[in-house]
């Protein structure tokens, strides 16, 4: 990993009011790994139009709850959109195949399993569900933060997982102390 800066793994990146990118625009992403092979993250605010329960159905899962019905599926990023991705609290109690700890307290899982025991209402109490995630190769998250392209914050898991979502950007800045309004539209450098 580059000196120049810390791994972001477990942060937000907060995109900047000058962020055109149309992927990112008005974004907060969780940063789920970050070391020197790049560094990974899902969108978490960015509903996708799809709600769970019509996952679940695409996936032919019924959903026995009905407790997830109306829950949105965010659109998590632009690579491998075509697959899910689970952002959840841990629980002792529960193994998934294949799901990767980020820290302490949240897991990030892409095994269909998750989803199944979601639709039995056996998952986790905690998660959101994303279909696709960000990716940026070596160095390349590096130079977008010196480029001012985004800021960044610890991860805070209330904002994460039960703000609503128009919500998150702007209490994510606002942990930095930083109203997102008030930022100029274009980049500079002092």
């Amino acid at each position: 990993m580059s000196n120049t800066l810390a791994s972001l793994r477990d942060h937000f990146l907060i995109s900047m009011p000058h962020l055109h990118d149309e992927t990112f625009t008005q974004t907060v992403v969780y940063i789920c790994d970050h070391s020197e092979y790049g560094a990974m993250g899902i969108v978490v605010n960015r509903p996708s139009g799809i709600r769970l329960c019509d996952l679940l159905s695409h996936l032919e899962l019924e959903d026995d709850t009905g407790l997830w019905s109306q829950r949105p599926v965010f659109n998590g990023g632009p690579v491998r959109d075509d697959r899910g991705f689970v952002l959840h609290r841990n629980q002792p109690q529960q193994q998934w195949l294949s799901s990767h700890a980020i820290n302490d307290e949240i897991s990030l899982t892409t095994s269909l399993d998750i989803l199944e025991a979601i639709a039995r209402g056996e998952g986790p109490e905690t998660f959101l569900v994303a279909l696709g995630y960000a990716g940026w190769g070596p160095e390349q998250l590096e130079q977008e933060m010196c480029d001012n392209l985004w800021l960044s914050c610890q991860a805070n898991s209330d904002i994460l997982f039960h703000l609503p979502l128009e919500d998150r950007l702007q209490a994510a800045a606002a942990t930095l102390g930083i109203n997102l309004n008030l930022l100029p539209a274009h980049a500079g450098h002092a």
